[in-house]
């Protein structure tokens, strides 16, 4: 088996031979006018149209003089079908390759490809390519989706791989995304306004955790990176704006899981002349519209149960359930009595600050 050097010497090879016939392998110019999942969608309208594809080289298979091609773009995937006699030859001022310089193609190259949109006799929905342009030479091989990426350190310091090869990480960033927009609509809707406040702070609040230090050369101070929104957004309530929020990164220098990242984007919101009982109800409406934006439902499965986030909610109340479960009253209770019971139920004990 080939090594990583060996395989990318001969990358290397075929970009020298693509230059040495005058293609420029990274052009700064491309068309496309359709994306793959467009074209499978539309096809009733779009067949026998010329169309312009751009993608990554995801397969190749070549038997004599015909080849067909995988390219992958956001969108999904798209089969490219190419015959010796119908592929427009070299123009190399263009980047323009032709069916003789398909053996200097590799999976993972980015490529334009422009044809008619048509079906083949297998029935598979194709773009009868006419002009082929490189737009990327790629000089690494990606992992082949038998190989796959399965090693988890790998998957998170080579996110790039990740979302190449999982379509479920691909689609996770997508989702996070939209979550996002959601929130910030949201809050756009119902009259908040969005204010980015400082990441560099003197006094850090919000929280009792560790932060980062950091150290401004220009004023020879050092700073705190922010753990939370709440300090600067509260001093804008006192300027006057009466519904403020922020999104964005805050910093909390401790430990780590697969919930909670050092780093992390966070949504804080404040609201003048408003209560915790209209906090509840916004924050109720709140989830339920990113829930429909984000993943389309309002219905979902967390182990053996089922979360309906549709129609009321219940509401608890935290004294009761200490009382309840625990027989504190935090109201008339004292340090020693809850390190006891957290003990008692070995629950992890803080630090008095």
């Amino acid at each position: 088996m080939a090594t990583l050097k060996e395989l990318r010497d001969e990358r290397l090879r075929k970009l020298n031979e693509l230059q040495k016939l005058g293609v420029n392998p990274y052009p700064s110019a491309v068309k496309r006018t359709h994306l793959a999942n467009e074209l499978k969608s539309d096809f009733a309208s779009l067949e026998g149209q010329t169309v312009y594809v751009a993608g990554r080289v995801w397969r190749i298979r070549k038997f004599g003089s015909i080849a067909f091609l995988v390219v992958k773009d956001s969108s999904g995937e798209i089969q490219l079908f190419l015959q010796q006699s119908g592929v427009e030859s070299l123009k190399a001022e263009q980047s323009q390759i032709g069916f003789g310089e398909l053996r200097l193609l590799d999976s993972g190259d980015f490529i334009e490809a422009a044809g008619a949109l048509i079906k083949t006799q297998t029935g598979e929905i194709s773009v009868d390519v006419k002009r082929l342009r490189l737009i990327g030479k790629s000089l690494r091989p990606l992992p082949t989706p038998q190989e796959g990426l399965t090693n988890k350190e790998e998957r998170l310091r080579r996110r790039y791989l990740d979302t190449n090869l999982n379509p479920e990480v691909y689609q996770r960033f997508i989702r996070r995304s939209r979550f996002w927009q959601s929130t910030r609509q949201f809050l756009l809707d119902r009259g908040f306004i969005e204010i980015n406040v400082p990441v560099l702070e003197h006094t850090t609040g919000g929280a009792d955790a560790k932060p980062f230090i950091t150290h401004m050369d220009a004023l020879d101070q050092d700073f705190y990176l922010r753990i939370s929104h709440e300090l600067p957004l509260k001093r804008l309530l006192g300027g006057g704006y009466e519904k403020v929020f922020d999104i964005g990164p805050r910093f909390r220098n401790e430990n780590y899981s697969d919930e909670h990242l050092p780093e992390h984007v966070a949504m804080e919101w404040y609201w003048a002349y408003a209560n915790w009982r209209d906090g509840m109800e916004l924050t109720r409406e709140l989830i339920c519209q990113v829930a429909e934006d984000t993943w389309g439902k309002l219905e979902f499965k967390l182990g053996d149960r089922t979360i309906n986030l549709s129609g009321d909610w219940g509401t608890v109340s935290f004294i009761d359930t200490l009382k309840k479960l625990y027989g504190i009253d935090p109201l008339n209770t004292s340090q020693d009595a809850v390190t006891k019971v957290l003990r008692e139920h070995r629950l992890e004990v803080g630090k008095p600050s």
